[in-house]
């Protein structure tokens, strides 16, 4: 296995194991734990494509070594201190850090979403991921949609209202993406929505489940989904969490910015 400093600066460009994790050197042990589990779902094997699958695993089991040695009070002091990792240390205990990563974070339940949902939409937390989102994918509202939490295609107006006004108060850079979108890809937009609910209502009603089954008949049926769409996912709740903890960036062609004068 090469050494953690030389795969970090190959994989993630920077072999500051903080900034790779997207915290602070002050960061608490928590903090250290929902870095490493944000990104380390962002990059999870199951999650990718088959011709991506060799980097993500690369990068996965860096994760893995990483939130090791920062969640170890001695050797994220010999890192603190000197900016080195002892690589014989991090190799002793060659793991398979999928199982590694199942024993520190548990399952999510549909439970666990709704209820998660319920603080998440409206919270400023939510209106810091949705400025991030319109400024990564400049205005992008498909992109937006797809890759702030817990959002459906009914919070798109709600979006729009919001950032609109964050433009208008200089806030936000103005993307043509957004504020010359065509009522062709809104009209699409609503048309795929309607089709993806239309669907799931179809499928559940083939499969008897209704919503006195509660959340295991949620479960197989979208279960059902994933199976019967082909998706390449050997583990659906990794997919599960990460739709609704921290979305995979999808790749999608960027509006043009236009510069507000």
């Amino acid at each position: 296995m090469p050494a953690l400093l030389e795969s970090c600066v190959e994989l993630f460009g920077t072999q500051d194991l903080y900034e790779i994790l997207g915290i602070i050197k002050e960061a608490s042990a928590n903090e250290v734990k929902r870095g490493y589990y944000k990104l380390s779902l962002k990059v999870h094997p199951d999650r990718v494509s088959s011709d991506a699958k060799e980097e993500a695993t690369q990068k996965f089991q860096a994760l893995g070594r990483i939130y090791r040695v920062l969640s170890d009070t001695n050797l994220r002091a010999l890192y603190d201190e000197t900016g080195e990792v002892d690589d014989e240390i991090d190799t002793e205990q060659c793991k398979d850090w999928a199982d590694y990563w199942r024993i520190l974070f548990k399952k999510v339940s549909v439970n666990d979403i709704r209820e998660f949902e319920t603080k998440y939409q409206g919270s400023s937390e939510e209106l810091e991921d949705l400025k991030a989102s319109y400024l990564e994918y400049e205005g992008d509202m498909e992109q937006i949609l797809e890759n702030v939490l817990c959002c459906t295609h009914e919070d798109e107006s709600r979006f729009a209202e919001i950032l609109t006004d964050l433009i208008n108060k200089g806030e936000l850079p103005e993307y043509e993406a957004f504020t010359k979108e065509s009522k062709k890809q809104k009209s699409g937009r609503r048309k795929k929505a309607k089709q993806e609910a239309e669907e799931a209502e179809h499928l559940s009603k083939e499969l008897g489940l209704g919503k006195e089954n509660g959340d295991d008949a949620l479960m197989a049926m979208i279960k059902q989904r994933q199976q019967s769409r082909g998706q390449q996912m050997d583990n659906f709740m990794a997919g599960l969490e990460a739709k609704y903890c921290k979305p995979q960036p999808k790749k999608g062609k960027k509006g043009k910015a236009t510069k507000k004068k």
